[in-house]
């Protein structure tokens, strides 16, 4: 995936194909993400999926911003879980583009519905959990993903429902990254690793291995 310095800081909409360049994503991969978009921009208009605003570059505000992801997922096969998916952002794009068993958890039922229709015109295998995310049963995941849905330190609390151990949580934060961050650490250790995001200067990826976090009171 090139440098997202210059993409970051443009006020101009990113086209498709400059979306296919910055990702590296073939045609094919290409055509159904436009599927995917089209989807997104019909269902908007019955439920609001997305800040109608983040429409006018959906390319970069959803697709590349999701799609920043793939390269810091450590291996092929790994088992996704992206929790609060919403309109599907990174999950559904991370599925698409083939980074691994994927997982999308929303409660929301007419937005778990849209899910399900992405999935099925984009021919992509997923597995949609209609439910809150306290009641999935837990299972061991490789990666935890989310995306505009929690503060730091909940997100910490309910990625642990599906640490395998070895669990890699990668969270895509806006401005508010150091605030969390500090309120993350009152209450836990977190060792965290920051990522410079591709589309939000303000904004960063926060990595995190659930094994290196320590709660108070455990040995």
């Amino acid at each position: 995936m090139s440098n997202g310095a210059p993409i970051a800081c443009r006020r101009e909409p990113l086209s498709a194909e400059e979306f296919a360049r910055s990702a590296d994503v073939p045609r094919e991969t290409l055509d159904r993400l436009k599927t995917y978009l089209a989807l997104l921009e019909k269902w908007q208009g019955r439920i609001n999926l997305v800040g109608a605003s983040t429409l006018r570059d959906p390319w970069r505000r959803h697709f590349l911003d999701s799609a920043q992801l793939v390269p810091l997922i450590p291996r092929p096969g790994a088992v996704i879980v992206d929790l609060g998916s919403g309109a599907g952002f990174p999950g559904m794009v991370l599925a698409i583009m083939g980074a691994g068993a994927v997982h999308l958890i929303e409660s929301d039922q007419r937005k778990a519905t849209f899910l399900r229709e992405v999935a099925r015109q984009t021919r992509t295998d997923v597995v949609v959990h209609p439910r809150r995310i306290e009641a999935v049963t837990p299972f061991a995941a490789d990666i935890v993903t989310a995306r505009a849905l929690a503060p730091l330190d909940r997100l910490i609390r309910l990625a642990q429902r599906f640490d395998g151990g070895n669990t890699l949580c990668l969270f895509l934060k806006g401005q508010d990254v150091d605030k969390e961050l500090t309120e993350a650490t009152k209450r836990r250790i977190v060792s965290a690793d920051r990522i410079a995001s591709m589309t939000d200067p303000r904004g960063a990826i926060l990595r995190i291995a659930l094994s290196s976090v320590e709660e108070p009171g455990r040995a």
